[in-house]
């Protein structure tokens, strides 16, 4: 499944307009909603370094918390066990255990009920024919996706309770974000198509080409800040717009770790500094997109587009400055999503059919 063929008018056919496809419709905007909660809470999560507190995979079982003093002592040795209370939270309470429980078993339960919506919610439509044929494969590929999603989840995870670790790989965990953020991609350009978010606007095949770059682009960015995450390089550099008092790190900085190629994924220097190129390439992006929208239908939500970019970098910088605060580092990560959506949106809205 592409988005290209979500997008595409011969390949999926026209939505009907009946009480079916208005409910259909609701139900892709309940996931989208769902899905953005997930991410701040996958946030909140990491932040709290709540991820690896819970070192079992149930995907059944494991949806009933502990019940009783025992079954809390049971989880608490559990955890007592792994790398990250050996070398990191020696010495922690049960009731600080607690804390850190609570927050991963919410986020795992919440997506377990978007599993639940997902699935429950397919069958219902399939069943009652108001998703058949094609509609009905891109729908149940948008399923697999998100099954796929939580695999990598418990990847993350299992990753952070190998010897010596005291957090979840960075790669892994910039893939779990990844792909929350492509099947968020598929249901919003999915909902665009039932006629979610307006009608089309008039434009030009180059500007709607240019509309799916920009996506493309900021994906990229949100996949740079969840290297940024795993290496927990918000925490180095607080300062801007220079590093450490230049703007570009001396060169044995940015490649102080060997391999090479783990500077760009491991090195905290290099991370940011990636991260923050980004997000002036997208900037930037963005403002000349928004011009060369002029004179379009599309120009309003162009320049939308282009003001959110600026509002997040924004955003960024000052949960830089104030070294990451829960509450800004789940604000910034919320925000992200809000301008994928918006980019998502404003992509599939651009008809060239219509120039």
């Amino acid at each position: 499944m592409t988005v290209a063929s979500l997008s595409h008018p011969t390949l999926v056919p026209a939505a009907p307009v009946s009480r079916g496809a208005r409910a259909f419709r609701l139900w892709l905007l309940v996931l989208i909603g769902l899905v953005l909660v997930m991410v701040t809470v996958g946030g909140a999560t990491r932040l709290t370094g709540s991820g690896l507190s819970i070192t079992e995979w149930k995907p059944i079982t494991g949806a009933i918390p502990p019940l009783s003093a025992a079954d809390w002592a049971k989880e608490f040795e559990l955890y007592r066990a792994s790398p990250q209370y050996k070398l990191q939270n020696a010495g922690m309470s049960l009731a600080e255990f607690q804390f850190i429980y609570w927050w991963e078993w919410g986020h795992r339960q919440l997506g377990r009920f978007i599993g639940l919506v997902m699935l429950g919610g397919f069958l219902a439509f399939w069943a009652a024919r108001v998703v058949t044929g094609r509609m009905a494969l891109l729908t149940f590929g948008l399923g697999l996706l998100l099954a796929l999603q939580g695999t990598i989840g418990w990847i993350m995870v299992a990753s952070g309770l190998q010897p010596g670790m005291v957090a979840v790989a960075p790669v892994k965990l910039t893939l779990h974000l990844t792909f929350a953020c492509l099947f968020f991609i598929g249901l919003v350009v999915m909902a665009s198509h039932w006629g979610a978010f307006g009608e089309r606007k008039v434009g030009t095949a180059g500007l709607k080409a240019a509309a799916w770059a920009l996506v493309l682009a900021v994906l990229a960015q949100i996949a740079l800040g969840g290297l940024v995450a795993g290496s927990k390089a918000g925490f180095t550099y607080n300062t801007w717009p220079l590093m450490d008092g230049a703007l570009i790190p001396p060169v044995e900085h940015l490649f102080k770790v060997r391999p090479f190629w783990e500077n760009f994924v491991d090195n905290p220097t290099m991370v940011q500094f990636n991260h923050r190129i980004g997000a002036y390439l997208l900037l930037g992006f963005a403002i000349w997109h928004a011009i060369a929208a002029r004179g379009t239908g599309a120009a309003k939500m162009a320049r939308m587009l282009a003001v959110f970019v600026l509002l997040q970098g924004l955003m960024g910088i000052v949960t830089l400055l104030l070294v990451v605060p829960l509450w800004a580092g789940l604000a910034h990560q919320a925000f992200a999503m809000l301008v994928l959506l918006v980019a998502v949106i404003h992509a599939m809205r651009i008809d060239p059919v219509s120039v």
